[in-house]
Parts: structure tokens; C-alpha cells; sequence
């Protein structure tokens, strides 16, 4: 599939970017996501692998739409990490700079 990124024109797989994908560790993200296998990498960081450019040069929002139209999972930000429910008593405990009971 031809799409463009940054400007540049690149024909993308889905076993190309699986391929791209393999051996990377993914980063500690907190935006956008994209699942590539059984693993959830930063979309910036799978852009920078599947392009070789510097992840100042494209925008998040071009690899999701490219990663949605390969078939790929893309995840929000309200997705990426949500916020943990603290009970009242862990809340306190919290602001007064204790450690919290489990």
C-alpha cells in the first residue's frame, strides 16, 4: 500500500512492518499506540523504524492512519494509560506521603 509520511511516498505491508517490527523492544509510551504482533509500540517509535526518518519529521496521527489502513491496532491516548482508582483510604494515605496499603 502506498502511503505518505512526512512528505515521502513509501510502500508499506503489513508483513513489511511486522518484519520492521521484529526484535524491537518497545519503548515506555505514554500517547498513541499501534499493537504489531503480541507487543504495543509508541506509533512515533514504529514510524521512526518503518521510515528511518527522525520522528520530529512526521506527526503521530500520519503512521495511524498508515497503521489502520494495514490492519494494525491504533490505541488513544485515553487508552495508552489509564489513570489507576484509588479508594478513599489509599488516597489519604497518598497525600500524606506514606506508602500505599495493597
Amino acid at each position: 500500500m502506498r502511503c505518505v509520511i512526512a512528505r515521502f511516498p513509501f510502500e508499506l505491508t503489513k508483513s513489511g512492518v511486522l518484519e520492521s517490527m521484529k526484535g524491537v523492544k518497545p519503548e515506555a509510551g505514554t500517547g498513541e499506540s499501534v499493537t504489531i504482533g503480541r507487543r504495543r509500540y509508541p506509533v512515533k517509535q514504529v514510524g521512526q523504524v518503518i521510515t528511518g526518518q527522525d520522528r520530529r519529521d512526521f506527526t503521530a496521527g500520519e503512521v495511524v492512519r498508515a497503521m489502520t489502513r494495514l490492519g494494525f491496532t491504533c490505541h488513544t491516548l485515553s487508552e495508552a494509560a489509564p489513570e489507576p482508582v484509588l479508594s478513599p483510604l489509599q488516597h489519604a494515605s497518598a497525600m500524606l506521603g506514606t506508602p500505599l496499603p495493597a
